[in-house]
């Protein structure tokens, strides 16, 4: 399987439970920009890396609201191993009417698809958070 399909299947399975933390292993630089990225949005508390070499992981803490209600909603894969979707910064869309937003690589890094549009970069939509 996919490792950030896994990533983010983990990470809406543990919102469903209530879950406050979610350890990532094996540890890449992917997932970790991804996590850096949701954590810069507001979405996740406290991120860190632990272990060495090998036995490296990321341990997450997600975010929950005063009712103890999960800050993300939903993470939607959109890009997938066999069928990668490239978007143009014209062409990309706001996700649930400006309500959440979309992962997306480009030659400057991982960010927004708001700050892709401010940016005027196009590249991969790797998912939809909201």
């Amino acid at each position: 399987m996919d490792p950030i399909a896994n990533m983010i299947s983990s990470i809406n399975n543990a919102q469903a439970v209530g879950k406050k933390q979610i350890v990532f292993y094996p540890y890449s630089n992917f997932k970790y920009s991804i996590l850096e990225l949701l954590q810069r949005e507001g979405f996740i508390e406290n991120l860190e890396k632990k272990g060495r070499l090998s036995k490296r992981k990321i341990v997450a803490d997600l975010k929950y609201d005063e009712e103890g209600n999960p800050k993300i909603t939903k993470i939607k894969m959109i890009s997938k191993q066999g069928q990668r979707i490239y978007s143009t910064y014209k062409e990309m869309k706001s996700v649930k009417s400006g309500h959440g937003f979309s992962i997306v690589t480009t030659s400057k890094g991982l960010m927004t698809n708001k700050e892709a549009r401010k940016e005027k970069e196009g590249g991969e939509i790797i998912c939809e958070i909201w």
